[in-house]
């Protein structure tokens, strides 16, 4: 079994690397000077099972494009089988059409990464599960709320609501209300553009209480800035956000900054230079993704990844 890392999360992959004991692969990224992107596994792969670590962060396209051609490159090579390890999936909100004359991109990307010969994929949190029925090859799909749920127990929060920001989340909030053994409500949102959010109502008791908002990704941090004037000015007492993949730009760090928002918690899967002005806590899924490559690599389960503290993920 080999490990190569793209340059999209270097930390991560020699993290994951650490966490089974292994080395990180040797292959040269580099660019030409037309933008063009060149690619040599600088190791012997043929016939070994490989894995490419590779979330498809800001810039998406190219570093999509850079995974294809790796791809391509072990294919080549003769590598026995490929599995892309994609802690996050980008182009997972374009998962329908949902207005006329638009592309399913969610697709377009599962058939791209099949056709460059990927044998598998392993993610963390899509945005819409029903994406994993877009491939035509095995996906393992894992979650980051066990991680999530080990630093929350160490905060030893009393009183607690868990609230999804909008009813697209309410299925993974009510998974945490019932590990945390708290309560549940919802925000009902009204989206007024890609980058505005106008949260309307709150369904549920929160006044007095201790607010634990959960998605799955922020980018513009509009859903969840706008969820915690709401829950504040419905007598919310501390609001923590939990995001799987914060890919915060400019625009959400600065309204973060002016958020209601005590704590974000989020995970490593996308690389993110240090913020000031914002508390965020970023904890690390290497562990999770290198036991489940260990499994998939001894074609043992990784079912039982989903499960703790005696109940399920999903």
């Amino acid at each position: 079994m080999k490990i190569f890392s793209g340059t999209a999360n270097e930390p991560l992959a020699r993290a994951i690397c650490k966490s089974i004991g292994m080395e990180l692969g040797q292959c040269t990224i580099k660019p030409f000077p037309d933008g063009e992107t060149f690619v040599r596994i600088e190791e012997n792969v043929r016939g070994e099972e490989v894995f490419i670590i590779q979330p498809t962060a800001p810039p998406t396209n190219h570093h999509l494009m850079e995974l294809f051609i790796m791809i391509d490159a072990l294919r080549r090579a003769s590598a026995k089988r490929i599995t892309t390890v994609l802690p996050f999936y980008g182009y997972a909100r374009q998962d329908r059409k949902d207005q006329p004359r638009v592309p399913i991109t969610a697709k377009l990307v599962a058939n791209l990464l099949v056709a460059a010969g990927a044998n598998r994929m392993l993610t963390m949190d899509l945005h819409a599960q029903q994406i994993q029925g877009f491939f035509d090859i095995p996906v393992d799909h894992l979650y980051a709320a066990p991680v999530m749920y080990e630093y929350l127990r160490t905060k030893k929060l009393s009183n607690l609501v868990v609230v999804s920001p909008d009813v697209g989340g309410l299925k993974m909030a009510h998974a945490y209300s019932q590990t945390l053994e708290a309560g549940l409500a919802i925000v009902a949102k009204r989206r007024t553009s890609a980058t505005e959010v106008e949260s309307m109502a709150v369904i549920g008791e929160i006044r007095g209480k201790n607010v634990l908002l959960v998605d799955d990704l922020t980018e513009t941090a509009g859903t969840l800035t706008s969820a915690a004037k709401l829950l504040k000015k419905k007598g919310a007492k501390t609001i923590l956000a939990c995001v799987s993949h914060a890919i915060l730009n400019d625009v959400g760090i600065e309204r973060l900054r002016k958020s209601a928002i005590d704590e974000l918690i989020t995970t490593d899967t996308v690389l993110r230079p240090a913020i000031d002005g914002v508390k965020i806590t970023t904890l690390s899924v290497a562990g999770l993704l290198g036991e489940a490559i260990k499994r998939i690599h001894s074609n043992s389960s990784v079912n039982s990844l989903f499960e703790f503290k005696g109940g399920r993920t999903s």
